[in-house]
């Protein structure tokens, strides 16, 4: 049967961005560029350890509890390296501001092989398209950085959102900035929980982006996975 899309919406990290290294690797190259030797592996470790933390006592980078999601990576990033056993606070205060500024821009963030092709092809398509992420309020510069913002008619983040995928009020904000009902819409995004099955809970329609050999998830419908973006379009060709 064919679907009779309307509109398209995208997750952002692992789905159309990737990071050009692991967190660890990046940090600590900051850090010895301010003079400091920290292990990248001790420093991914604390990193995991720190965001997991932080995620769980102030969700959505602290929406609705007095944090900014600029504040809320400042600690993340400060504590990340007090954790692999950096005491200087003037050296991590340094360290958080130009992190932050830094995962701002392509430096750190790399396109997707067939993302660019795959988002040109839909618009010439006509299909509407909008971005849904769990991103804090960098994400329209970066995605511009990445020249992938003229593609997409809305950026929503949770953060401007106030609700994070898998919660359904998020989709069906981005409906309404879409100007389409669930059954015309479809999410395209690589986690199973938060895009595959929270944009079919919202009555949408998904496709999980799951490389092969990627380790065996939950069921998903072959007609729903993507081996690579540049699969979408067989799927939704109108």
């Amino acid at each position: 049967a064919m679907l009779r899309l309307r509109l398209l919406t995208w997750d952002v990290k692992d789905t159309l961005l990737r990071l050009r290294q692991p967190v660890g690797q990046s940090y600590a190259a900051e850090a010895r560029a301010q003079g400091l030797q920290v292990q990248p592996e001790a420093l991914g470790r604390s990193f995991r350890e720190v965001y997991g933390a932080q995620s769980r006592r102030f969700p959505n980078y602290g929406h609705g509890q007095g944090l900014s999601s600029r504040q809320w990576w400042l600690d993340v990033v400060k504590q990340s390296f007090r954790l692999s056993g950096v005491r200087d606070e003037a050296a991590l205060t340094k360290l958080a501001e130009k992190l932050y500024r830094d995962y701002c821009s392509s430096h750190n963030w790399e396109v997707l092989p067939g993302a660019a092709e795959t988002l040109s092809r839909c618009r010439q398509l006509g299909f509407r398209m909008g971005i849904v992420s769990n991103f804090d309020s960098r994400l329209e510069v970066i995605l511009s950085q990445c020249d992938l913002l003229h593609h997409f008619e809305f950026v929503l983040t949770s953060e401007a959102a106030g609700f994070a995928k898998p919660d359904g009020r998020i989709f069906e904000q981005a409906l309404r900035l879409g100007g389409a009902r669930p059954e015309q819409a479809a999410h395209i995004g690589d986690d199973y929980s938060r895009d595959y099955r929270a944009a079919r809970a919202a009555g949408m329609h998904s496709f999980l982006l799951r490389a092969a050999g990627q380790g065996e998830g939950p069921e998903v419908p072959p007609e729903h996975v993507l081996p690579t973006l540049s699969h979408l379009l067989a799927r939704i060709e109108k």
